[in-house]
């Protein structure tokens, strides 16, 4: 009974404050104050200052993580409302998807391996615009720590969020394929939760370019790594 209801303090604690920082991005709307960011923050210092082991508030939050999944099901529904907008650009989100996993996977090697970091630290890094649970096995195919690959994924994803809006207003990609498709093959699951604030066009492109890159990803990783390698 006690675990019961320790587990759902947790998910209620968590679910309220998402809440509570969701409605302050909504007032404020700045970049850095991303409700997935700010969230974890603050269970961060409220974990530490009450001195909470991470096994102990996952009693609760193993339940939210394992919404993930449907979460990201959830996406289809966006998806099917707007395919006939992806069957007429097909060909510049296929193109677009492809040169942007591409550019992903090559910049994160040369720079690693410019910063002088060991094999194994670069062919995780290799895969880190990628979805986690795919990140993590092209890592562990090509010779990198799966571990150390979610933790680059989930860098990729939050530094992406915190910094799209000014890469898109610097290009100048203010187009539902180039805010879609740039945030999808980037930023993966997290920058489509951000798409979504643009639109479900938008959202729908970015689903669309974050499985696509998990899928042109498992095909390229290992060739990259082997001409760097």
């Amino acid at each position: 009974m006690q675990l019961i209801l320790l587990s759902l303090g947790f998910i209620l604690m968590t679910i309220a404050i998402y809440f509570a920082m969701t409605v302050l991005y909504m007032k404020v709307h700045l970049p850095f104050l991303v409700p997935i960011i700010t969230t974890t923050i603050v269970i961060i210092v409220i974990l530490v200052l009450f001195n909470i082991p991470y096994e102990t508030y996952m009693f609760g939050g193993q339940w939210i993580d394992k919404l993930l999944g449907p979460a990201v099901v959830s996406l289809a529904i966006p998806l099917y409302k707007q395919k006939e907008l992806l069957k007429r650009h097909i060909f510049p989100i296929l193109t677009g998807v492809l040169a942007g996993c591409l550019t992903g996977m090559v910049t994160g090697v040369l720079l690693a391996k410019s910063a002088g970091f060991p094999k194994e630290l670069v062919l995780s890094i290799l895969p880190k615009s990628i979805t986690t649970p795919i990140a993590m096995q092209i890592a562990t195919q090509i010779g990198g720590v799966p571990a150390l690959a979610a933790v680059f994924v989930i860098i990729a994803g939050i530094s992406g969020v915190l910094l799209s809006h000014y890469f898109l207003a610097f290009f100048k990609l203010d187009t539902t394929l180039g805010r879609g498709i740039g945030l999808g093959v980037a930023t993966h699951a997290i920058g489509t939760s951000k798409a979504i604030e643009y639109g479900e066009q938008e959202a729908s492109l970015s689903s669309v370019a974050m499985t696509l890159s998990a899928i042109f990803g498992s095909i390229l990783g290992p060739v990259v790594a082997l001409l760097f390698y």
